[in-house]
């Protein structure tokens, strides 16, 4: 009778375990996004870039940000990827790199599978005439300051006023805001941090 309540006893704790790691790996690491294949993709500015000028790090001194740059595409839904963790952002890499001439964009999330803080969780408590800083593969620090912050409807983000703005060089700081929408897997808001490029 022991030896039965001894195994049911480890079969539940093997049982909370493996639960308990799946939900772990969920919270710390995103699925990767399925990426889909961009018409004209290789006359984008994005892949005129050399490596080395291509984005590897977003600091944000204000919030105390320090963050890998991911390179990411257009998901299935179409709209721009994401990051595959919490802690690292991503570049939308069919636009411009940041400090080219047009706009670049980072997104990065909110919070994790936990609600634990993520890369941008104080995004909104930056301020305009903030520093924000992208360090390139090849050892270059531009340097950006915040001119404008907007939180729009998710169903209702502008899209051309994000990506395709192109009298100067911008970098476009993007994540979730508002509230979470059941059933919708996102929040019902989108934050966008608009910066110019000073110096770099």
């Amino acid at each position: 009778m022991r030896s039965t309540k001894r195994f049911a006893a480890f079969i539940i704790t093997i049982v909370a375990v493996l639960i308990f790691g799946a939900t772990l790996v969920h919270a710390l690491w995103y699925a990767p996004d399925t990426e889909i294949a961009v018409p004209n993709a290789s006359s984008t500015p994005g892949q005129e870039v050399p490596g080395a000028d291509q984005p590897s790090r977003l600091v944000i001194p204000a919030l105390k940000i320090d963050a890998n740059v991911q390179h990411v595409g257009v998901k299935a839904d179409g709209s721009m990827g994401t990051p595959n963790n919490f802690t690292d952002v991503a570049w939308y890499k069919y636009g411009p790199a940041p400090g080219y001439q047009g706009s670049s964009v980072i997104d990065g999330h909110v919070d994790n599978g936990l609600s634990l803080a993520g890369v941008f969780k104080h995004l909104a408590d930056i301020k305009v005439g903030d520093d924000v800083y992208v360090q390139t593969a090849g050892g270059n620090m531009l340097h950006f300051v915040v001119s404008d912050i907007e939180i729009y409807p998710y169903k209702s983000v502008p899209t051309d006023q994000i990506f395709n703005r192109t009298d100067r060089a911008r970098l476009n700081l993007i994540t979730c805001d508002g509230t979470w929408v059941k059933g919708g897997d996102t929040y019902n808001e989108r934050l966008v941090v608009y910066t110019v490029l000073v110096s770099g």
